[in-house]
């Protein structure tokens, strides 16, 4: 060893908690948390989500609850997803004025304006008899340029009822650019998009799918959802949604898909997000039950590795218990 240059020791700095916070180069804040809720027409109390142990089907007045928890908490805003009580065609129950989401955005505004930020799903397939993300052709085909027609109605439904940020999920081509087209049309111009720009045809999805009652009834999302093994295509639907108007993009899922977070953190200049889905916590719930993980650290750990990957939000399920932890 050269007794002019001591051998360097990085153990030092992590020999107490206090040095470990002191020189971490990563943290994860509660406002950088959104939390999902899901709200359901037609049901007189919370209704559990068997595959996502912790998750409920929430009625207005649960939602409301829910909300002002996860507000006490610092949590960063909400993401509405709607369930309504009937279905057809055309997912009319997306744009009803009176309809479960437009109804639950109203009861949030006037609760937690300023406090959280307000935002709501933008899709079909909670809505739709047959599951898919937009209205279908007569061969069973999603119509790409009639269900953007569909989006700007639910766009300006939901600015009517207060949302500040919608969240377009249904991979349609052109998605955003109608979206802002209609806000700004109908005098909506500060109502922020945050795009899917990347959401991925994934098997993590599963659980989802019984919280939100959205499966398809027939056929797959592979034709609109990104194809999981490509890593390019995915900069070119952020760069296309950001040339649209999106003032946020988002990537889904997260954790089997934070070197695309990364990339395109490296790459945009917008706020970056990213979806711990279903799957993720379902995965990590059903083994802290079984006593094989450590819950709690799990926990922090993933959303710790979200924000390391270049996240600047991330949408859990965790939003409100992790919050907590963190402050």
């Amino acid at each position: 060893m050269n007794a002019h240059f001591p051998a360097a020791r990085p153990r030092r700095l992590r020999r107490t908690p206090a040095l470990r916070r002191l020189v971490a180069e990563t943290r994860v804040r509660p406002e950088e948390l959104i939390l999902p809720l899901f709200v359901k027409e037609g049901i007189g109390e919370p209704n559990p989500v068997a595959s996502m142990p912790g998750v409920v089907q929430h009625t207005r007045d649960s939602a409301r609850k829910a909300a002002q928890e996860a507000a006490e908490a610092g949590v960063g805003g909400l993401m509405l997803f709607g369930i309504p009580e009937f279905k057809d065609e055309r997912g009319s129950g997306a744009d009803d004025p009176g309809g479960v989401v437009q109804r639950s955005l109203r009861d949030l505004s006037a609760d937690l304006a300023g406090d959280i930020v307000i935002m709501a799903d933008l899709c079909l397939d909670e809505y739709t008899s047959h599951g898919h993300c937009g209205l279908l052709t007569p061969a069973g085909e999603v119509d790409n340029d009639a269900t953007l027609e569909r989006y700007a109605a639910v766009a300006i439904a939901q600015a009517a009822a207060g949302v500040e940020v919608v969240g377009p999920s249904g991979m349609m081509d052109g998605q955003v650019a109608a979206i802002r087209a209609a806000l700004d049309g109908a005098g909506y111009t500060d109502v922020a998009v945050l795009a899917y720009a990347a959401k991925y045809a994934s098997a993590f999805y599963g659980p989802f799918r019984e919280a939100a009652e959205g499966a398809p009834q027939f056929g797959d999302r592979n034709g609109y959802q990104q194809d999981p093994a490509n890593a390019v295509e995915a900069l070119r639907e952020v760069e296309l949604d950001i040339a649209e108007g999106a003032d946020m993009v988002m990537v889904k899922p997260g954790l089997a898909y934070l070197d695309i977070v990364a990339r395109i953190a490296e790459r945009v200049s917008v706020p970056v997000s990213a979806y711990q889905v279903s799957g993720e916590y379902a995965m990590i719930e059903a083994a802290a039950e079984k006593g094989w993980l450590d819950r709690e650290r799990v926990m922090l750990e993933t959303l710790l590795s979200y924000r390391r990957a270049g996240a600047g939000q991330i949408l859990t399920y965790w939003a409100t218990e992790a919050a907590r932890l963190l402050r």
